[in-house]
């Protein structure tokens, strides 16, 4: 893998030449970013593979169709993991009527390198899997990918009061369904 450096470099050249069209400048941006990508909208939807492939695909589309718009003011990477994120919470906001998707024992994610066992990893993410997709939203946004309350409320537009809310419910019922003490 190149050093950050050069790859921001890369992004820049490929972002500009996929706003003019070049389809392999774009596939380069995609294998670049698309692991990281699908990793965040995976969590968001709750540890669904179907959703995530969708939501990562999604992702990409509207990147391409956006990027001509894209001003260089910040990382392609920034943006793109913004525009991402983006379209995880707008599914999230049309889910309301169907809000939680279950997630059951066999299409648990793979197993990465962890700081605990895996079957306590599994069981985090099943019960952060089941989390009403609001409160899973502001958990995984704060405590995952290490968002301020204030960036999530002008993202999933609430009020910070309550997505520090959202996160404490989250946690407690995290704790609940791991069978701690709330």
């Amino acid at each position: 893998m190149p050093p950050a450096s050069a790859a921001a470099d890369n992004d820049t050249d490929d972002a500009r030449a996929a706003a003019d069209g070049d389809r392999r400048a774009f596939q380069r941006l995609y294998r670049r970013h698309a692991e990281r990508i699908h990793g965040a909208v995976y969590r968001l939807a709750g540890y669904d593979h179907a959703r995530a492939e969708d939501l990562t695909q999604e992702a990409f589309v509207r990147a391409w169709q956006k990027l001509p718009g894209f001003r260089h003011e910040s990382a392609f990477g920034t943006w793109l993991y913004r525009l991402a994120v983006n379209v995880a919470l707008m599914e999230i906001r049309a889910r309301r009527a169907d809000p939680v998707g279950f997630v059951d024992e066999e299409h648990l994610p793979d197993q990465g390198e962890t700081p605990f066992c895996a079957a306590e990893r599994e069981e985090l993410e099943r019960a952060i899997g089941k989390l009403p997709p609001r409160a899973r939203a502001v958990l995984v946004l704060h405590d995952v990918e290490g968002w301020r309350h204030e960036e999530i409320g002008e993202e999933m537009d609430m009020a910070v009061g309550t997505s520090k809310a959202q996160l404490h419910r989250a946690r407690q019922l995290l704790r609940r369904a791991l069978g701690e003490n709330a």
